[in-house]
């Protein structure tokens, strides 16, 4: 050794933390009909008429409508998307 002492910098281990942070941050974001869409794996048609037919859990902001991801999740667990007839 000559003489140099290890230390650590303490924003080494808070970058992951803000890294982890941001990612929740980008995922509880609110997402478009097309990203719902996509997520669920149905077409834009479709988002549309389970808002107005079966409820599905949708905010209108001016004319656009926005989804919450954990809103939509819990409304397909409880069952209420079931039975739409839509193939993709």
């Amino acid at each position: 050794m000559h003489g140099y002492a290890v230390v650590e910098h303490p924003g080494m281990l808070v970058r992951p933390v803000l890294k982890r942070m941001m990612e929740s941050k980008m995922e509880d974001r609110w997402l478009s009909v097309d990203e719902i869409g996509e997520y669920l794996g149905i077409k834009r048609d479709t988002v549309y008429k389970w808002i107005s037919e079966k409820g599905m859990p949708a905010h209108k902001v001016g004319r656009l409508w926005k989804f919450k991801k954990d809103e939509v999740d819990g409304w397909v667990r409880k069952g209420s998307a079931e039975s739409s007839g839509e193939t993709n």
